[in-house]
């Protein structure tokens, strides 16, 4: 008697699914049925049994169901299978299709009230490995100015701490924190949750123009996360109007996630009226990243061609750190609120090129840069870099037609506009084995690149200087195609203790 029960008992485990489908749950996968409601509950149920989810390579589920979101927390092979999200009527717009969670819930970290720049510990004990983020709610940074001009955010930063709370070094604080009025540690999962496949085609919004971001997409809130071979389709966008996207994979307070392998697609641009009550274009990112450590993308691509204007742009972020990308073709990378040292190896970056605003190093190496400079710090930041840039075994050629001058690193600061810190320029700069090809420059005066532009200055006018420019530019093997010479830059006055070493 006893055998049998144990014969029944092991013939009971060996024959329950190891694997959850859409199917147990009621997905017909015919593209006509809203699948959304079985999709939510397969992952519901995997989530609670520990098991991984498989779509059927077979099927199409479309996603319907307004205002639900289908939560993630173990692995998803989506396989071929195709997922149409219908955003064609939505009404709960800032839910996001996928959530990928941890099961680690966050800590609230008290006894700690104040931090400093470069602080090697906390100096409390944290669950484990942490994605911490500090919040000081008296300060304003990143004041914005332009047509989307804000009065700013509150100070904050996200960094990673051990169990012990060190603080690791190469997300190290980059701000001193006078007041904590908030202190957050996310545990870091010790396994990785991975993501693979599937085809997804969004069915774009028909809203009007107007800065109401949907967040239609996956929510990656997780850490220790691999998103591998997926790719994301647009189709129905209007000529006239429609409303942004976040980005279709969005990356929110979460550290250590690589993205490989994966097709993207980019958004049209639009108009819309900015905050000063003037038009302004507007836009969508289909990948996104938001207080988050430590992001790769690698071997990505977008459908769209990177040089279409038409075409908004592909990568933004805010406030994170150590973002690389390798072997990605995009329109666009472009970092606003801040990022603390970018890594970009074997890429081509289309008609918007490379942007941002902050801290740390900019690694450019073996890649091309098509727009009409090199690098653009943001100008409604400040137009801020304090930190180094090196770019070794690259080509800037810009594809924009008819320049009248070209310059490698531009920005606009004209020293009137409180940004909440103190602007700065790049203190070494080593350009290594660049081609600058000046091809499009057409302009009878045009008497070669500058390595700097004047910074929104009338370099005819004495005025005030909105940085303390110093430092040094190195300079080795950097070709011109027109032969004419680097300059340093038409503003000689901004730029004049710059030590140029050839």
């Amino acid at each position: 008697m006893k055998n049998n029960v144990l014969f029944l008992l092991f013939a009971l485990v060996a024959c329950s699914p190891r694997v959850v489908t859409y199917e147990q749950y009621g997905a017909v996968g015919d593209g006509v049925h809203d699948d959304f409601p079985a999709v939510v509950a397969a992952h519901e149920a995997a989530n609670a049994k520990g098991l991984p989810v498989r779509a059927d390579d077979a099927k199409t589920y479309l996603l319907r169901g307004d205002g639900m979101t289908a939560v993630i927390k173990t692995d998803v092979d989506f396989g071929q299978a195709r997922f149409l999200i219908d955003d064609v009527d939505l009404t709960h717009y800032k839910t996001p299709v996928f959530r990928v969670e941890s099961g680690l819930e966050p800590v609230k970290i008290e006894g700690v009230s104040a931090l400093s720049a470069g602080q090697a510990s906390l100096g409390v004990t944290l669950p484990g490995r942490s994605l911490v983020e500090v919040v000081d709610n008296s300060e304003k940074v990143y004041i914005r100015k332009g047509l989307n001009q804000n009065n700013g955010t509150d100070k904050t930063e996200v960094f990673v701490a051990d169990a012990a709370g060190n603080i690791e070094e190469s997300s190290a604080l980059v701000w001193d924190y006078g007041k904590v009025s908030s202190l957050t540690a996310y545990p870091i999962d010790k396994t990785q949750l991975t993501i693979k496949g599937g085809i997804f085609t969004t069915r774009a919004n028909q809203m009007p123009s107007k800065y109401n971001y949907n967040h239609r997409g996956f929510q990656i809130e997780r850490s220790n996360v691999r998103i591998e071979g997926l790719t994301h389709l647009v189709e129905g966008e209007l000529e006239e109007h429609g409303a942004p996207y976040t980005g279709f994979l969005n990356v929110v307070r979460a550290a250590d996630v690589l993205i490989t392998g994966c097709t993207l697609t980019a958004h049209k641009t639009y108009r819309t009226i900015g905050a000063a009550g003037l038009p302004v274009s507007m836009g969508s990112y289909d990948l996104g990243a938001n207080r988050a450590v430590n992001i790769r993308w690698e071997h990505c691509r977008q459908t769209t061609d990177i040089d279409d204007s038409n075409y908004w742009g592909l990568f933004g972020s805010n406030f994170c750190k150590n973002l690389s990308m390798d072997d990605c073709s995009f329109s666009r990378f472009d970092a606003h609120m801040g990022v603390k040292d970018v890594t970009l190896t074997n890429c081509t970056f289309g008609y918007m090129g490379v942007q941002m605003v902050s801290f740390g190093t900019i690694l450019m190496e073996n890649c091309e840069v098509r727009a009409s400079r090199l690098i653009a710090f943001r100008g409604d930041y400040g137009s801020s870099w304090k930190g180094d840039i090196v770019v070794r075994n690259c080509r800037f050629a810009p594809v924009q037609k008819s320049l009248k001058e070209l310059n490698l690193i531009i920005g606009t600061n004209d020293g009137t506009h409180d940004f909440g810190y103190d602007c700065c320029l790049p203190e070494n700069i080593t350009l290594e084995n660049l081609v600058i090809d000046d091809s499009v420059v057409e302009n009878e005066n045009y008497a070669g690149p500058m390595i700097f532009g004047t910074f929104g200055r009338d370099v005819s006018k004495p005025g005030l200087l909105p940085y303390k420019a110093e430092g040094q530019v190195f300079l080795n093997h950097v070709t011109v195609t027109s032969g004419k010479p680097l300059g340093l830059s038409k503003n000689e006055e901004m730029f004049r203790q710059y030590k140029v070493s050839r």
